[in-house]
């Protein structure tokens, strides 16, 4: 395939860690500098969440799907956002830092017609994927930004230091990382995205924003 891919550096090289060998790749920082219809078959958008004027490029070209990162919104609210007159031609993904290069990659789709060209693009890029609901934070994004928020709270309280609830994370429920040594590799301003957004869309007290969090994503 000739694959578009949209985002910067650090997220690009978690892309290649996955693969994208036997495809034809090109990377820009925005979509406006090189798509155009028949030039590509897919567009991976990593930067989606963070750049939201994408979407209004990829409604003008619907022939073109697009792998792109959403966990900081969703689908359907992008499409009552922007204009899709011609079909919606995007499908979500979790390309936050850190869960990029994951084995199962967390995926949504607007509506049962997407599913089968989401399962078509998996199989030509050799990816597994995991479907799950439309929402704002997906499953993933939303239950790990809530333990980081909730070590935050501790650390706040006094109740222990960050150093020490990493080690009991990792050693007493076997996580991968701790909550603070997750939140270096998704970066704290992502977290603190996910959070407020999910938070805003649920009104649910468990993703109340910790003010130490709110804080540091705003140094």
């Amino acid at each position: 395939m000739n694959i578009l891919v949209v985002g910067d550096d650090n997220r690009y090289r978690e892309l290649q860690q996955k693969g994208l060998d036997g495809h034809h790749v090109r990377r820009v920082r925005h979509p406006e500098e090189a798509i155009l219809p028949g030039t590509f078959d897919l567009v991976i958008d990593l930067v989606l969440d963070d750049a939201p004027d994408h979407a209004a490029v990829y409604a003008r070209v619907p022939s073109v799907p697009v792998l792109a990162g959403l966990a900081k919104s969703s689908l359907s609210e992008l499409m009552h956002r922007h204009a899709f007159s011609q079909g919606f031609n995007i499908m979500a993904c979790n390309w936050l830092p850190g869960f990029i290069a994951r084995p199962i990659t967390e995926t949504a789709v607007l509506d049962e017609e997407q599913q089968p060209m989401l399962d078509r693009l998996m199989q030509q890029l050799g990816w597994q994927y995991a479907l799950v609901q439309d929402a704002v934070g997906m499953v993933t994004p939303r239950v790990v930004c809530m333990i980081i928020n909730e070590a935050y709270f501790t650390v706040e309280a006094g109740t222990a230091a960050r150093e020490d609830i990493d080690i009991a994370m990792r050693l007493g429920t076997n996580y991968p990382h701790g909550p603070f040594e997750w939140a270096q590799q998704i970066g704290i301003k992502h977290v603190y995205d996910v959070l407020s957004a999910v938070y805003k869309a649920t009104g649910d007290e468990r993703y109340r924003v910790c003010e130490l969090l709110r804080e540091e994503a705003h140094q």
